[in-house]
């Protein structure tokens, strides 16, 4: 199986070069590993991982020992199944352990980021790896951030892969998990089973103890159906029968994991009627597919979640172009008390750019009306865009650009 080159490689290897210790954090089966043991190629690095008992009862009752038997420079795999090993590679790094020394890995982020900024904090780099981008499985892997920055825009075509609706559509079902891309596991639905029911034996299990898990499961299908929508706390908790106070719980296991991210709504002090309630996204829609059922990409294209879904991906790829370079993502949605809204609100280089989702080729010129609800925000209002199923760039006017989902 070919190796899929991902972008966030560059990074690692600069902030090798500057700290001991570099985490590379992401949800189960997104490639952590693998990007790691491609980059150490070559090298007199060596791997360990805690999935193997023996290694991890010896991290976890004597980590000094542990980190003489496995010297740097060393990939440590799982190691949040160790926590008692952060304050050891502190001590490491304190004592002058040369930079790249440490390479970690995890699934569980929130818990490695927290033990993370107790432990490491300036002495370690922390890195989002999520699914496979469309830029790492439809282009050279050669991505920046997102931005309605024309020459960017049309620097980023020569490094993607044009695509019509229904191939957009057959890369949301696919989704961006290395496992099934690679080919290595050919069967879709044995795959994604796979993976909902490790995820929920070995993750959600050490986070909720003695969570029911096939009620989990249920739950998990429940807030897929609902991906790229306001969130609806009670909804989901009646769909499958417990209380508000469990699904918000369930959610924030979800959220902890990286399965699902949040985008919340903008706000300004000179808009007053803004809601207050956060849209909710998976960052693999091909997961989505799988548990909302959809058999096939024409069926998804023609169902009733083809918009949300749409949104779903656009948002989700455009949030990758940004962890793969180590960057933060200021993005919003607008939506107001009259029910006004604009799907998308960027941040950047100092201004508000706006941006409408639609599932169209030809969108109408009249959609970027609702961004003129913008003037009245603090910042100025730049660029903005529709992001659609057209299969070149184009523009409505020197103000707002027509922008292929592809390009993203």
């Amino acid at each position: 199986m070919p190796y899929i080159h991902r972008t966030i490689e560059k990074k690692i290897t600069e902030v090798s070069k500057e700290y001991s210790c570099v985490i590379l954090i992401g949800p189960r089966q997104v490639g952590k590993s693998t990007v790691f043991r491609h980059l150490m190629e070559g090298t007199p690095r060596k791997e360990v991982t805690l999935d193997d008992m023996t290694e991890r009862r010896l991290a976890k009752e004597d980590p000094a020992l542990f980190l003489e038997m496995h010297p740097a420079p060393v990939l440590i795999d799982e190691i949040q199944y160790a926590p008692e090993l952060f304050s050891y590679i502190k001590i490491k790094a304190d004592n002058g352990a040369a930079p790249g020394s440490y390479w970690l890995t995890g699934s569980q982020a929130f818990r490695l980021m927290t033990l993370a900024q107790e432990s490491l904090a300036g002495r370690a780099a922390i890195l989002h790896l999520s699914s496979l981008s469309q830029a790492e499985l439809y282009g050279d892997g050669i991505s920046s951030p997102f931005t309605l920055d024309l020459s960017a825009l049309n620097e980023r075509a020569t490094h993607q892969q044009p695509a019509t609706a229904q191939a957009i559509y057959e890369r949301i079902w696919l989704g961006g998990l290395p496992g099934y891309r690679s080919e290595k596991y050919t069967d879709r639905d044995v795959f994604f089973g796979s993976y909902v029911q490790t995820y929920i034996d070995r993750d959600v299990s050490d986070m909720i103890a003695g969570v029911d898990k096939l009620l989990y499961a249920d739950f998990i299908r429940a807030v897929a159906c609902r991906a790229g929508q306001m969130l609806n706390v009670h909804d989901v908790a009646m769909d499958i029968g417990v209380s508000d106070d469990t699904a918000k719980r369930w959610l924030a296991v979800l959220e902890k994991s990286e399965v699902i991210f949040y985008l919340r709504p903008f706000s300004n002090n000179l808009i007053k009627r803004t809601v207050k309630t956060p849209k909710l996204y998976f960052f693999d829609t091909g997961l989505v597919a799988y548990l909302t059922r959809y058999p096939s990409p024409d069926v998804l294209m023609n169902g009733a979640i083809n918009g949300a879904i749409l949104e779903n991906y656009i948002v989700s790829e455009i949030v990758k172009t940004y962890r793969n370079q180590a960057k933060d993502c200021l993005l919003h949605y607008y939506r107001d008390k009259d029910a006004n809204e604009i799907d998308l609100v960027m941040e950047d280089s100092g201004a508000l750019h706006p941006m409408e989702i639609k599932k169209a080729t030809n969108p109408r010129a009249e959609l970027v009306g609702a961004f003129r609800l913008l003037d009245k925000a603090s910042m100025p209002r730049g660029v903005g865009a529709i992001l659609c199923l057209r299969e070149t760039l184009s523009a409505i006017d020197r103000q707002n650009l027509i922008v292929p989902a592809w390009l993203i």
